[in-house]
């Protein structure tokens, strides 16, 4: 939700003030039905894997026993194919077709993060498809498919909202980094450890506020997000800390709301 809030942002302040009401839909749909169909595909290759048989944190479908793999493979495919629906509409809409191979490379991303020989997740670069994916070209495909071009707004916060979709992943990553050793993932907080996440963690949330700082020099509004502050410090505070993996949860959490205040909180700034 918060790329596409932030996109939409910046796509009203390209426009104009003028909001494309039938495509911020499509663009959300887009968003949610790919983060719903990655989850469900991480849930059945790490389960098939035996990742999860050293898990920690909640319990997942697959490794649990509690639905079979086949039924959660096809509870993926099926969102896959929702947000490639949405997404096919949106390129209609827009008249630009290249975009389909944009949404091929999301869908592809989402499912070899886990998935396939050699998943990209188990090699350190999960953050760096979430950066992409999740940060540059949800809020910035938003901010293109709404106004047609892409402005300084939409880059900025693409890398804002980036870096935070980073830090929740390291948090998730963190609470299972002694698992995932164990089970051969090698994730970056496998590769750095536990110190060298938590100080990267600390960075990744500290950022965005940097970023924050100058749109608030052209979008006055903009300064209420810095409000956001009062769930990025006690987030960090509890990384720096934490000595459970339920405190890690709550950190993951809290990092989720953050990202939501600040991305929905500065879009809002954008187009009011």
């Amino acid at each position: 939700m918060a790329p596409v809030a932030l996109g939409t942002g910046a796509a009203v302040v390209a426009e104009g003030g003028v909001f494309h009401e039938y495509r911020i839909p499509l663009c959300l749909a887009v968003a949610v039905f790919l983060q719903l169909g990655v989850n469900y595909a991480n849930d059945y290759s790490d389960g098939v894997r035996g990742t999860d048989k050293h898990r920690v944190g909640p319990a997942r479908l697959t490794g649990s026993g509690a639905a079979r793999p086949r039924t959660v493979l096809t509870v993926a495919l099926v969102f896959f194919a929702l947000a490639a629906v949405a997404g096919l509409a949106l390129t209609i809409l827009s008249r630009q077709y290249w975009l389909l191979a944009v949404g091929a490379a999301a869908i592809a991303a989402a499912w070899f993060y886990t998935g396939g020989k050699r998943p990209y997740g188990y090699a350190a670069l999960g953050e760096v498809g979430v950066f992409v994916f999740f940060g540059l070209v949800a809020t910035i495909g938003s901010t293109f498919v709404q106004a047609g071009t892409v402005n300084s707004e939409s880059w900025l916060s693409a890398i804002a909202i980036g870096f935070l979709a980073c830090a929740a992943l390291l948090a998730n990553n963190l609470r299972d980094l002694e698992q995932d050793a164990r089970a051969g993932k090698r994730t970056l907080s496998v590769r750095i450890g536990s110190r060298g996440s938590r100080v990267l963690y600390c960075v990744l949330i500290a950022l965005p506020f940097g970023i924050l700082a100058f749109f608030a020099v052209f979008y006055p509004l903009s300064i209420l997000v810095f409000f956001a502050l009062l769930i990025a410090i006690p987030a960090g505070l509890i990384v720096l800390t934490a000595r459970t993996a339920r405190e890690l949860v709550l950190a993951l959490g809290l990092t989720s709301l953050l990202a939501l205040v600040y991305g929905v909180g500065l879009g809002a700034a954008f187009a009011f």
